[in-house]
Order: structure tokens, then sequence, then C-alpha cells
């Protein structure tokens, strides 16, 4: 039987997960890079530095969140990728789309520092965040159902893996819908649930997820 080219490409995962790291690290660095202190023809005194400050907490705010959201999505990749016995052309693929998608946060921030108070800035920004966790789960599923996970793993880790992409989603959700009150409250909620997922607290209904 012959062999085809799209049997053989995109196999290593180690490859995937060294690209995943670059543009990771990338996006991580545009964030800080999209910070824009005061204007120094403004600053004439201690005073107007300490305004000049406050009115950059739009911009702290949804850096600090961005920051948060591409360190859990890049745990969350590697949790994977270091359960996959090896990789195809649709894995891959799918892996690229998932970083297209990262590659858009620094976007979705800026849009979201700029326009904080309005309910279609923090719906594109929860959108990019929903991306992300869908072409995950996509991820997951496809390798299960392809035969690409390593033999031997314990008992009920694809479970978890849902479970926990699905529960923060929700989560994510919930926080977003939140914008019909107050796009501030919103925020507040998701940067909690980041929260939670960076420092794992043992709460009882939150652990499951």
């Amino acid at each position: 039987m012959p062999i085809t080219y799209n049997r053989i490409s995109a196999q290593s995962v180690e490859r995937l997960a060294a690209l995943s790291d670059g543009i990771f690290a990338v996006a991580m660095t545009l964030l800080v890079l999209d910070l824009h202190g005061p204007v120094r023809e403004a600053i004439h005194s201690e005073q107007d530095l300490w305004r000049g400050m406050c009115a950059m907490m739009p911009q702290l705010i949804t850096w600090i969140m961005s920051f948060l959201t591409l360190g859990i999505f890049w745990a969350g990749q590697q949790a994977q990728l270091n359960h996959f016995e090896r990789g195809d052309r649709h894995l891959a693929w799918i892996h690229l789309i998932f970083l297209c998608a990262v590659s858009v946060v620094p976007f979705s921030t800026r849009l979201l520092a700029e326009f904080i108070g309005l309910r279609t800035a923090l719906l594109i920004y929860w959108s990019n965040i929903l991306a992300l966790g869908v072409i995950l789960y996509a991820s997951w599923k496809y390798a299960t159902r392809a035969g690409l996970l390593k033999e031997n793993l314990p008992a009920g880790l694809g479970k978890a893996v849902e479970r926990r992409i699905v529960g923060a989603q929700a989560l994510y959700a919930f926080g977003a819908a939140l914008c019909v009150w107050d796009t501030y409250a919103s925020i507040a909620f998701i940067v909690l649930v980041q929260l939670n997922f960076v420092i794992a607290p043992r709460i009882p209904w939150l652990s499951k997820i």
C-alpha cells in the first residue's frame, strides 16, 4: 500500500510544543509593549503623574487579565501535549488555529483597554477566550478519537480534561453575561475565575472543575 504524504506529516508533538511556546512568548511580550505611560508633556508635578498613572488603570487591568488568560491556556495546551503519543496533520492544524486565536489576544486586549466601558469590546474579548477554549476542547476530542494519546493513561483523565475546559468556559460565559449589568463587574468576575485556576484553592465545588 503506498504511503501518502498526509500520513507522515506533522507527527512531532515536540515541534508543535516548541512553536506554541514561541507564539505564547511573543503574545505575552506584545501585551506589555502595548502599555503606554502618561504623555511627558502633560506631566508637570507629582499630582499630574499620579493622575496619569490612574488613567492607565484600564490598560493595567486588561494586561493582567490577558497575561493570566495566556498563562492558563498555555498550561492547558501543555497538559494535552504531554499526553499525546504523536501528532498528525489534522491535530497540527487544530493547534495552529488555536495559536491563531492566541495571537489575537493582544488585539482584543488593546480594544478592551481602549473601550473598557463598552459591552461590544468586552464581548469581543470574551469571544477570543471562547475560541481558545473551543479549539482546545476540539483538540482533545480529536486526539482521543484518532488514537493519538499515550497508552495506559490514568482512568478518568479524559473526563477531567473535558470537565476543566467546559467548566472554565461556563464561568467565563457567566462573567461575560454580567456586562449586561456592568462591564467592570464582568472583568472583575473573569479575573477572579482566572485567579482560581492560577492559585487552585481547595474549594470543594471549584476543585472539581
